[in-house]
């Protein structure tokens, strides 16, 4: 038997004034409190409670039983916030996961502002367009761009990127503007094989997902180099928007195609489910996620 736990229940009967409002408050089953109840007194070896169907009473073995079990819960309440206080000056290390360009654009920033404010913390940056591997490579918080579908992870929404085709306005005057999906069979492309590994690129017409072959003049599987043959006008460029957006607001690339982009692709902060968060941790995702949440990638 918890014995803690059983304590904690039999406080809680008490201040409830009945097995059924204690059972509510802790969130669990009117059995599980009755069973609870039974084993105390059977360990103790006296009953606490007198139990009638309208109420109940204290014995004088319960009453001096509450008084001890609230005195241990008191103790042990006063050491958490004891420990908790001693760690609000936050230390130790985590290890933090990204895309290369979204690690660099906007988790940089978020880890730099924590470990300003927390000057005993050290952060390990891990970039990579690899979907890394929490367990295996001992990532403690990661942002995934992902319809997730590991059931092993927590994932926190902090908000969503488009899939966007783009190009500068001279070769948009010199090869045309796209008007329909089916108008990139006549373009260039520079294809990044990160987000499109085959020679097709995706859309949705209506309620129908459909896919056009595309021409690549440059395909390359590293993003920097992909922006860079799209700013230097070689063809279309299919993107994430985070990607492009400062390109898009500094007038070097245009969108084009947009009523016929893909769903949202959701941004996620990711924890394993069986990582006990510990106070550095639970302050770094908290803020990661204010962040992020506050952060447009489009």
């Amino acid at each position: 038997m918890d014995k803690f736990g059983a304590m904690e229940t039999f406080v809680r009967i008490v201040e409830k004034g009945s097995l059924t409002a204690a059972a509510n408050a802790l969130d669990t089953s009117l059995p599980t409190v009755v069973r609870i109840l039974a084993s105390l007194e059977r360990s103790l070896g006296v009953m606490l409670l007198h139990r009638t169907t309208r109420r109940i009473r204290l014995t004088e073995e319960g009453a001096l039983y509450l008084e001890r079990c609230r005195a241990i819960l008191s103790a042990t309440n006063e050491a958490e916030e004891a420990l908790i206080s001693r760690e609000a000056e936050l230390r130790g290390n985590l290890t933090v996961g990204a895309s290369v360009l979204f690690g660099r654009r906007y988790v940089v920033p978020v880890v730099s502002d924590f470990l300003r404010r927390h000057p005993k913390m050290s952060i390990d940056l891990r970039f990579g367009d690899r979907v890394l591997s929490l367990g295996e490579e001992h990532v403690d918080v990661a942002v995934r761009i992902a319809h997730l579908k590991d059931s092993s992870l927590v994932a926190i929404p902090v908000g969503k990127v488009r899939r966007v085709v783009c190009a500068t306005e001279q070769y948009l005057r010199s090869n045309g503007i796209p008007k329909v999906p089916d108008d990139i069979r006549k373009h260039r492309c520079v294809r990044h094989t990160g987000l499109a590994p085959r020679s097709e690129w995706h859309f949705k017409i209506g309620r129908r997902n459909v896919s056009i072959p595309v021409i690549s003049r440059v395909s390359c599987n590293e993003i920097d180099t992909s922006l860079t043959a799209c700013i230097d006008g070689l063809g279309l460029g299919l993107f994430l928007s985070y990607q492009v957006a400062p390109l898009r607001d500094s007038g070097h690339l245009r969108y084009v195609l947009e009523q016929f982009e893909q769903e949202p692709i959701p941004v996620h902060v990711v924890y394993a489910r069986s990582n006990l968060l510990s106070n550095r941790m639970h302050a770094f995702v908290d803020e990661c996620v204010e962040k992020l949440r506050q952060t447009r990638f489009d």
